[in-house]
């Protein structure tokens, strides 16, 4: 059987239909891959609060009689490990995590300061270094401070004592 010419032209028309839907097929099956391999490649984002680190502040408070100086951070979210102080000519005070720093330590580092006038509050530059904690993790801290004090006793038979009053920025 012959095939008439009318049916061999339909016949291409059909071939050149399924090639040309074969790469439409074909063209949609690598769109599909691309934005499925993509989607893959996009993990979810998890947001996390970070919280900024907070710059070490320091704040000192005398006791009652001044023999000693309370030195503590003024966040409470920073856990104090040491403190050293340190007085211009002399040795560092180190401090332990308590931050007591007693009168007798600063009295010893301003040797040549007793003739100073008693009982008028006086001031030295000091530096602190500190070591704390904050949100567990290890971090250094300190600066440029201003320690307050003042001579008290004297007298015919007494000697002099330094009082601690205060500490500032």
């Amino acid at each position: 059987m012959s095939e008439s010419p009318e049916a061999r032209a339909r016949r291409r028309w059909i071939n050149l239909g399924e090639l040309i839907a074969l790469a439409a097929l074909t063209v949609s099956a690598l769109g599909v891959w691309i934005a499925w391999k993509s989607s893959n490649e996009d993990k979810t984002t998890r947001i996390v609060e970070q919280r900024s680190a907070v710059p070490l502040a320091l704040r000192g408070t005398a006791d009652s009689d001044g023999s000693t100086l309370t030195i503590v951070p003024a966040d409470p979210s920073h856990g104090l490990e040491s403190l050293r102080v340190t007085i211009k000519g002399a040795s560092p005070i180190d401090v332990g995590s308590d931050g007591r720093l007693g009168a007798s330590d600063v009295e010893s580092a301003l040797k040549g300061r007793e003739k100073e006038a008693k009982d008028v509050t006086h001031s030295v530059p000091v530096r602190i270094d500190a070591r704390y904690v904050e949100a567990g993790t290890d971090r250094h801290g300190g600066g440029g401070y201003i320690l307050r004090y003042k001579w008290e006793g004297g007298g015919l038979f007494g000697g002099r004592s330094l009082r601690l009053v205060g500490l500032s920025r």
